[in-house]
């Protein structure tokens, strides 16, 4: 149970980090953002999670849902400004 809750707050927390980049120039637009940003915050939330020791599925404590929160705002943010980026240099041509 722990571990899909740890997944959830990934998820919301690269969807949360999607939208936040999307308030740049490389916005994908509500959805695409929210949709990237969760799958962005999963990945790397899952990186940080391993990286930390704190992916396997133990008891909900304070280091491991400030990890999955950090791990996956920062994915969200990354992956949905690099692909705004791309998106914004390609339209430019």
């Amino acid at each position: 149970m722990e571990m899909l809750i740890n997944l959830l707050v990934q998820i919301i927390s690269g969807a949360v980090g999607g939208n936040i980049a999307g308030m740049t120039k490389q916005s994908l637009g509500t959805g695409l953002n929210t949709l990237i940003g969760g799958v962005g915050g999963l990945v790397l939330g899952q990186v940080v999670a391993a990286l930390t020791g704190t992916s396997g599925g133990e008891a909900l404590d304070v280091a491991a849902v400030g990890s999955n929160i950090v791990g996956g705002g920062v994915g969200g943010l990354v992956l949905t400004w690099v692909i705004g980026f791309i998106k914004q240099k390609m339209a430019a041509k």
